[in-house]
């Protein structure tokens, strides 16, 4: 009987041996639509000079975030996150949900054995027995054996799971552009928390400053020393800087709101202290590299990538439609009519039963499900070539946005000292009886609204150092020089 199994099994296990052919076309990856080099010079500043020969360029999907974030409050908010975000969690699920719709199609390629035993007692009457009188008989079974199993000569079970496979391997990568969107995410809503503190600090400054100035304008038009027409517009100051003081509070309650969303979770009273927006080491700067980094480096392009793999074996099983599939059924064991002489010798009991189906009329099915996944391919075509431009074009506009807004900072920056200067002139002027006080009033408001848009200013220019990070890749590495594991390297394939 153990004989007879294993030649069974060996059958089988030849069989699928056989299944080496695949109908899929070979994979070529699509050339890139877009320059060999992002845009440099004019409003994009200097290039930065490429890596000296012998000596590596860290590129930004190298950098950890640990490492990029130098803000110990914002890693801990960060690390808070990737714990507890929920969208963060689900993406995380549609990974394993992945690899176990892999497993399944997987296991198509081997023949799945099943032992089966039963048994039945029947009793018949003596007019329906052949042999003119009742009896009550019975059978019993035992048996090992595999039900319909395709010989995949035609590799139409392999491109399946090749297929299958490449869909495993994109949803990691979307768990992996989750992970990053939401490390950016969050740096994002923490530093628009940040500037509104920074404007409410302002504004509650600025209020008490023009507060000090109301009362000592009403105490001169009390002595006639100032005009009514200076007492409304200190008391106008006044007014603006008590709205610009609510608004400020309105922005800081929405970004912590948004913020306790994004983590999870709300806010510990433990975090470390936060640092200001114009701290110099807040973020790190970083070297663009060349586009045909992104190629590697991007979790969308590379989940495109393999959505693209997965088309292009679902041709393979289409065209494998078009062949004979041979499936194979056989199960070997003992049967009797007597369950004391199930295990008996001389109770042995085999079956063995191959069927070929081949495609002759299926009023053109065949030809059309190959014209949709041909057709399926180039779309997938597109799909990739157009994340590659929308990548590019991402990180074009943060490099000249990253240029740009540092020239606006300097210049503001030197419009806050010219306010500055211009107001306290202003103010000497007054003081001294050349000038009416409403030209140190006028100041005053200049330097505020000056100073406010340099928080604003401040706040894009590290927003933009973040876009930049997290469209070159940035944010799935947690300390520079860790290797995460690879997409897919627990999956068999």
């Amino acid at each position: 009987m153990v004989k007879q199994y294993k030649n069974l099994m060996l059958a089988a296990a030849m069989a699928a041996a056989l299944s080496a052919c695949s109908m899929a076309p070979t994979y070529q990856r699509p050339a890139a639509p877009v320059n060999g080099a992002f845009p440099s010079g004019g409003d994009y500043g200097t290039a930065s000079a490429p890596a000296a020969a012998g000596d590596k360029q860290t590129l930004a999907a190298d950098i950890g975030w640990r490492n990029f974030f130098a803000d110990a409050r914002l890693q801990k908010l960060i690390e808070l996150a990737l714990v507890n975000n929920r969208d963060y969690r689900v993406a995380a699920l549609q990974v394993e949900k992945a690899r176990a719709q892999y497993q399944v199609q997987r296991a198509d390629l081997f023949p799945t054995v099943n032992a089966a035993a039963g048994g039945t007692r029947a009793h018949t009457p003596a007019d329906l027995s052949s042999t003119g009188a009742q009896f009550t008989g019975g059978s019993y079974s035992a048996n090992l054996g595999f039900t319909a199993y395709e010989l995949d000569l035609f590799g139409r079970v392999q491109s399946l799971k090749n297929e299958a496979l490449e869909s495993y391997f994109a949803t990691t990568e979307a768990q992996r552009a989750s992970q990053i969107a939401l490390v950016a995410e969050v740096a994002s809503q923490y530093l628009t928390f940040q500037a509104a503190e920074e404007q409410l600090k302002l504004s509650q400054d600025t209020m008490a400053s023009y507060q000090h100035t109301l009362d000592l304008t009403q105490k001169r038009f009390d002595v006639g020393a100032s005009s009514a027409i200076e007492l409304a517009a200190a008391r106008t100051q006044v007014n603006t800087a008590q709205a610009s003081t609510a608004a400020a509070q309105l922005q800081r309650a929405q970004a912590e709101n948004a913020l306790v969303l994004l983590v999870g979770e709300p806010l510990p009273a433990d975090l470390p202290a936060a640092q200001d927006l114009g701290t110099e080491n807040l973020l790190t700067d970083m070297p663009a590299g060349v586009p045909s980094d992104l190629l590697e480096r991007r979790p969308d392009i590379l989940q495109a990538e393999h959505t693209l793999k997965a088309a292009n074996a679902d041709i393979g099983a289409a065209r494998a439609n078009f062949f004979p599939r041979i499936t194979l059924t056989g199960s070997y064991g003992t049967s009797s009519a007597e369950l004391s002489n199930l295990f008996k010798a001389g109770q042995t009991a085999w079956s063995f039963a191959p069927s070929i189906t081949l495609p002759i009329f299926d009023a053109g099915r065949n030809i059309a499900n190959l014209d949709i996944s041909k057709t399926s391919e180039k779309i997938a075509v597109a799909q990739y070539e157009k994340s590659i431009q929308s990548a590019f074009r991402e990180v074009s506009d943060a490099l000249a946005a990253r240029n740009l807004l540092d020239q606006q900072i300097t210049a503001q920056q030197a419009l806050v000292q010219s306010e500055s200067d211009r107001y306290e002139l202003s103010r000497l002027r007054f003081v001294k009886g050349v000038d009416s006080y409403l030209a140190a009033l006028d100041a005053q408001r200049s330097l505020f609204t000056a100073e406010q848009n340099l928080i604003t200013l401040r706040l894009s220019r590290l927003n933009n150092l973040v876009t930049l990070y997290k469209v070159l890749g940035g944010g799935w590495v947690e300390s520079t020089g860790t290797v995460p594991a690879a997409p897919g390297s627990s999956a068999n394939s």
